[in-house]
């Protein structure tokens, strides 16, 4: 995150005298920064004891077990990085100068960092997983990775797309069903962007043809998937395992990038739907700046009118990308189901739509901005589920908030001044 830059500029009078213009300062990087750095300061006064990480897994070309480190001075080695760099962001917002954004990204690291040694802190029997915490938080952020891409998709194209909960869902179930027909999990990464297009074409059909309202229409999809996947589960998958059998997509390790100290099984040791997520954030990323369908995509969602004396045709770009956006978030269902082998059940998806929303946002429209913001949430859910195992003093149940906390944060505008594309739900003609 990074402020915009606040320095003097000049202006003329009605005299013609130049005036400096001394613009406010803007105090919410200062804020956060200090907010974490004071706060793993507390952490640090109240730890004691050693603190066990493990690694265990992280490589096969050396040994990497169990580290045990001295948690207090740990956690204040973090605590003065936090401190320092939340000193030199209060520095540069005061002279109305821009702060980098990474600034912030160091100062939530050292913050989280503290946090996982106090966690473990003074309990021998107690091991922080480095290696499945990150894996897991990759793997919780993959349906909300192709969830946020959806909405990047859509709504670069000027159509809001709420329904992403639905077409999570919805996917979720048809990967499901298409893996138990033909007993196979590939035949669910089929079966579920097809029904997330289906979905997608409702969309489109009430928002463009209908011109309906967005926001409205999407609410509605997102009620019918679940009432259609709920009934169907109730009356035709409940009491029948040739449809509804768990079919787990296989693990596919890459050759040597495996292998490379934690970041190797974390990323590298994954299912092939984690794999088409890469693929999914760097082409779409290219696309969307570097080819003619990025900017007709973008001169649709910005500026239709103009777009349409040019002769592209609005209406039509924007059916195409809203049945794209759909096939992608029903693909990120496919999770939930064939990615985790798991059946299917009511209500898969768990509002994880609605946190792709505010991953899209968060990421101000950027494929890899969206990336990142999704991240950040399947961290914080994977944490969760790591701390309750090692026993945390935390409940996990406030760690589990953390994502939905974030949602509220990032939609309520605490992320900056955000600008969506500016024909954004408005129908053309």
């Amino acid at each position: 995150m990074s402020t915009v830059a606040t320095t003097p500029s000049k202006s003329e009078d009605r005299t013609g005298v130049s005036t400096d213009i001394v613009l406010p300062i803007s105090w919410r990087d200062p804020v956060v920064n200090a907010l974490m750095a004071l706060t793993t300061v507390i952490m640090a006064v109240a730890a004691n004891g050693e603190s066990n990480i493990s690694f265990g897994g992280a490589t096969s070309w050396f040994a990497m077990g169990t580290v045990t480190v001295n948690a207090p001075l740990t956690i204040w080695i973090m605590a003065i990085i936090g401190l320092v760099f939340a000193a030199i962001t209060f520095k540069l917002a005061i002279d109305r100068k821009p702060v980098p954004g990474w600034f912030l990204v160091v100062v939530g690291t050292a913050f989280v960092i503290g946090f996982l040694v106090l966690a473990v802190a003074g309990r021998p029997s107690a091991v922080l997983p480095v290696v499945s915490l990150l894996a897991g938080g990759l793997m919780f952020a993959t349906p909300l990775v192709f969830g946020a891409l959806s909405g990047v998709i859509n709504e670069r194209a000027g159509i809001v797309n709420i329904a992403i909960e639905g077409q999570l869902l919805f996917g979720a179930f048809a990967g499901a069903v298409t893996a138990s027909i033909f007993g196979s999990s590939w035949a669910g990464l089929i079966g579920a962007p097809i029904a997330g297009a289906l979905l997608g074409a409702l969309l489109a059909l009430f928002t463009i043809k209908y011109r309906a309202d967005n926001i409205v229409v999407g609410v509605v999809l997102n009620m019918l998937a679940l009432g259609v996947t709920s009934f169907l589960f109730s009356t035709l998958l409940s009491n029948s395992s040739h449809l509804n059998k768990p079919q787990r997509l296989p693990i596919i390790a890459i050759p040597v990038l495996q292998d490379i100290p934690i970041i190797g099984p974390v990323m590298f040791r994954q299912t092939i739907l984690v794999y088409l997520m890469y693929a999914a954030v760097i082409i779409l990323q290219f696309m969307l700046f570097n080819s003619r369908w990025g900017l007709r995509l973008r001169a649709v969602g910005e500026k239709p009118r103009a777009a349409d004396t040019v002769g592209i045709r609005v209406n039509s770009i924007r059916w195409h990308n809203v049945l794209l956006g759909g096939a992608v978030a029903g693909l990120g269902g496919a999770f939930f189901t064939v990615g985790q082998g798991l059946a299917f059940s009511k209500d898969m998806a768990a509002g994880n739509g609605f946190i792709a929303l505010a991953a899209m946002i968060l990421g101000r429209w950027n494929p890899i901005g969206a990336l990142t913001a999704a991240l950040l949430f399947g961290f914080a859910t994977n944490l969760g589920a790591v701390m309750q195992a090692v026993g945390a003093p935390v409940p996990a149940e406030y760690l589990l908030m953390i994502p939905y906390l974030v949602t509220i944060l990032a939609v309520a505008g605490f992320v900056g001044a955000v600008r969506p594309p500016a024909a954004e739900g408005v129908p053309y003609p």
